[in-house]
């Protein structure tokens, strides 16, 4: 199995200066876990997960007054498409946006294909 394989095409854009009521909007419109976070002045790519939004929420803190930038981690890994799942999983390196492929992808693809990892148990 292949990076390919797993990832999603559907890739969201947000600003860091957008709510996060607005972020979660759009992340259900488009039926996604995540969105990229950018700001065109930052070369790294940044992701808000629906975590990072239930964890202001847990907090009490109000989605409309609460700003991506403040809740968003701070920095992408990423992989090549033609990497093996296992591989992505494990490092920590590539260049260019092609999807994004997500644990739940990973495990997605891994079940419902009955694949298995060539991965040693070290």
């Amino acid at each position: 199995m292949q990076v390919r394989d797993g990832m999603s095409e559907v890739v969201l854009t947000v600003g860091p200066t957008h709510t996060l009521r607005e972020a979660a909007s759009m992340m259900a419109e488009k039926r996604i876990g995540a969105a990229l976070v950018s700001d065109g002045e930052t070369p790294v790519a940044r992701i808000l997960t629906e975590r990072d939004i239930l964890l202001s929420l847990g907090a009490g803190e109000d989605p409309d007054a609460e700003r991506v930038a403040d809740h968003m981690s701070g920095s992408v890994i990423t992989a090549a498409p033609d990497w093996s799942l296992e591989r992505a999983a494990a490092v920590y390196d590539g260049p260019e946006l092609a999807g994004v492929l997500s644990m739940r992808d990973i495990v997605r693809v891994w079940t419902s294909d009955g694949a298995t990892s060539g991965m040693s148990p070290d």
